[in-house]
């Protein structure tokens, strides 16, 4: 044996390396045929795999131009890496985007620009900027609520995003006077750490599930009454990623804690399914809307990705018929989010943002119905130029999610469906996400809204307007086509956005219901 091992270590480390590229070899030509390439090409076709595996980050670092990638390209991402960080997020030497290409946004500014007084709210916060309606006003909810911020996170879950993600998130929008919606796994621990929330429920009820995985209304009382955190109630129909589609939620990653806040078994897997089981018709959903305000005394909405309006045409018949209707409608894009789909649904269910909105918004106006809802809106907003056309065309508070977490280091690696994120964030992977510093990272996405929020302020008084919700569709152009280069939103959209009620910034500084348990050190 001596003279065995002997042997073995007077072996030369090249040769060793022989050795093994050999029984790689002998393994591919004789006994795998899942491979077609690394059979015909043993050793050498391995590499063509591997290049393809780091083909994202090869193009996103070095091949791909700032303005090329897609969902978000380079000077997107680096803008709210620097706004999050407070460092220089200008650009110099004038745009690099083509300002002619299809759907670019041009926002008219105001010969002379709106100037604020001695005592406005902005000349003590160049950040604040509250959701100029209420919610749940109009229809008299006991507990009606005016988020402090008009840019907010979105719906993402504690399973989906990692636990440290979701705190830095909860901690972040409480420090930005913000609200987090908590996506449908449930409220978790990580939801309840100083930030508003917007409780947010789809067809499989987690959080609120019955044994039978129906929907249980004595759950959502009881979590309501235990958490005064939660002001808002949201309904799921669909979502952008894939509108009409279930889910499965693998019985491997449910572990106690997610079993727990979720209300399913652990270790079995749990069906998410494409319809809900509490409502089969939009008579139903009005009358589970009405009965979740009744009994909770909180404003209640619904969120969906649009394509078809006939169901929204009956709802928004029934609002004018009953005067019951939901208190605020989240309008998803169809270019998908944090949520992971088939690319058959992703590529192609439902209308991008800009089209269902404008869709379904439209309806509403010639119902002279606006002004009884607060819209919602989500789907790549997060830039204020983009907010700006949203407040144009309807919106009165935005929702991001992908913009958020980038804001806490995401790095669009796009493996979010993969548990193996490499910044952490949406990932179940105690390693990975112990790379987030919780305390740092809540800053980041702080500071990301304010500066949001600051430069969208900036171009509202540029345009001659104290408050976003002043824009009108005659304040943005778009580029349309070749043939009719460019045009307002009105002429593009066909309707005209209905306007909103809005007095003077005082107002709603001093408002009852002003979200933000210590926003600007008001204590509610």
């Amino acid at each position: 044996m001596d003279n065995f091992l002997s042997a073995l270590s007077g072996i030369s480390w090249w040769v060793w390396i022989l050795i093994v590229l050999l029984l790689v070899a002998i393994r591919d030509i004789f006994f795998q045929r899942a491979h077609t390439i690394s059979h015909n090409f043993p050793i050498v076709g391995h590499l063509r795999y591997w290049l393809e595996s780091i083909g994202p980050e090869m193009r996103q670092y070095f091949v791909a131009n700032n303005r090329e990638e897609l969902p978000f390209n380079r000077i997107e991402r680096s803008w709210i890496y620097a706004s999050a960080k407070r460092e220089n997020n200008y650009e110099g030497f004038g745009t690099d985007r083509d300002i002619y290409a299809h759907q670019h946004i041009f926002i008219k500014n105001r010969m002379m620009a709106y100037k604020i007084g001695g005592d406005h709210p902005n000349v003590k916060d160049k950040t604040f900027i509250p959701c100029a309606k209420v919610i749940g006003a109009y229809n008299k909810r006991k507990k009606p609520y005016r988020p402090a911020s008009v840019i907010n996170v979105s719906a993402m879950s504690f399973g989906s995003l990692s636990a440290a993600a979701i705190e830095s998130l909860n901690v972040g929008v409480g420090k930005a006077g913000a609200y987090h919606n908590t996506g449908e796994g449930g409220l978790s621990p990580y939801h309840q750490k100083g930030g508003d929330v917007i409780f947010h429920f789809g067809t499989g009820y987690f959080g609120v599930r019955s044994d039978d995985g129906n929907f249980s209304m004595e759950k959502l009382i009881s979590l309501v009454s235990d958490n005064p955190c939660i002001k808002a109630i949201e309904i799921k129909l669909s979502q952008g990623a894939k509108p009409g589609k279930g889910g499965v939620l693998p019985g491997a990653k449910i572990t106690p804690e997610i079993a727990k806040i979720r209300g399913v078994e652990v270790g079995k897997d749990v069906l998410s399914p494409a319809t809900h089981k509490a409502f089969d018709s939009v008579p139903e959903l009005l009358q589970l809307i009405e009965d979740i305000a009744e009994q909770t005394g909180l404003p209640v909405g619904i969120k969906g990705a649009i394509g078809k309006l006939d169901q929204w045409e009956e709802l928004a018949d029934l609002m004018i018929k009953t005067g019951k209707g939901p208190d605020f409608i989240t309008v998803d894009g169809g270019e998908g989010g944090t949520g992971a789909a088939p690319p058959s649904f992703a590529d192609h269910v439902s209308l991008p943002w800009v089209y269902g909105f404008s869709s379904l918004y439209k309806m509403f106006v010639e119902r002279n119905l606006t002004h009884r809802i607060v819209f919602i809106g989500s789907g790549r907003l997060g830039f204020p130029a983009k907010a700006a056309m949203a407040f144009a065309m309807g919106v009165d508070v935005i929702n991001v999610a992908r913009e958020a977490m980038m804001s806490i280091g995401c790095i669009q690696a796009q493996v979010c469906h993969t548990n193996r994120c490499p910044s952490g964030v949406a990932t179940q992977s105690k390693w990975l996400q112990s790379g987030i510093h919780v305390p740092l990272k809540s800053d980041r996405l702080a500071q990301y809204f304010k500066t949001f929020r600051k430069e969208l302020l900036e171009i509202t008084h540029a345009a001659g307007y104290e408050h976003p919700c002043q824009f009108t569709m005659d304040d943005v152009q778009v580029n349309v086509d070749d043939d009719f280069l460019h045009s307002d939103l009105k002429s593009t959209y066909g309707y005209e956005k209905a306007k909103v009620t809005f007095n003077r910034m005082h107002e709603l500084q001093d408002c009852t219901y002003l979200g933000g348990k210590h926003f600007h050190g008001i204590v509610k």
